[in-house]
């Protein structure tokens, strides 16, 4: 007999996420050079997202921004890719960070869809750094582990409330 515990107070997003709808999976590549205490994050591709339009796709965009103590520090976007629930961007974001910091900080990925008219609509986020769980900090820990060396992975967007609840909680 198999059971399966989940923890009730820090919650496993990866599994957690097995149980709601698909939002969508981003590649981001992620390369630091200590010696320069430069990050740069590659906003590589995203695909089956969400479909958040009336005509069936998406107008999608990416915005990065880079947090520490639940401060912005410093944010970037990508361009919109209209029209397509696969969007390709393979576009690149540099941010100064002191290797001193590197620990501290957490980079925040956020997909939206673009709106002409109102506001641009969430569909999914993601993190890396200080405090990440799972992919999140499996991908970061290689990073580091890798200087200078552009590391890619896969990250499943989760919904924007969860992400967010994550970021403040204190890590352990």
């Amino acid at each position: 007999m198999l059971q399966v515990y989940f923890k009730a107070t820090s919650p496993n997003f990866d599994q957690l996420f097995c149980l709601q709808e698909k939002l969508g999976d981003i590649c981001i590549s992620l390369r630091y050079v200590p010696t320069a205490g430069k990050l740069t994050v590659n906003i590589m591709e995203a695909k089956n997202l969400k479909k958040m339009d009336v005509g069936g796709l998406s107008d999608p965009y990416v915005k990065i921004v880079l947090q520490q103590n639940g401060k912005r520090i410093k944010k970037k976007k990508t361009t919109v890719k209209k029209n397509t629930l696969n969007p390709y961007f393979n576009e690149s974001f540099s941010f100064e960070v002191p290797f001193e910091q590197i620990q501290k900080v957490q980079v925040v990925i956020t997909v939206y869809d673009y709106d002409k008219l109102g506001s641009n609509d969430p569909i999914g986020k993601t993190f890396m750094g200080y405090g990440a769980t799972g992919v999140g900090l499996r991908h970061w820990s290689d990073m580091l582990a890798n200087p200078r060396r552009p590391v890619a992975q896969w990250h499943t967007l989760m919904p924007e409330e969860e992400v967010d609840a994550a970021l403040k909680a204190k890590p352990r």
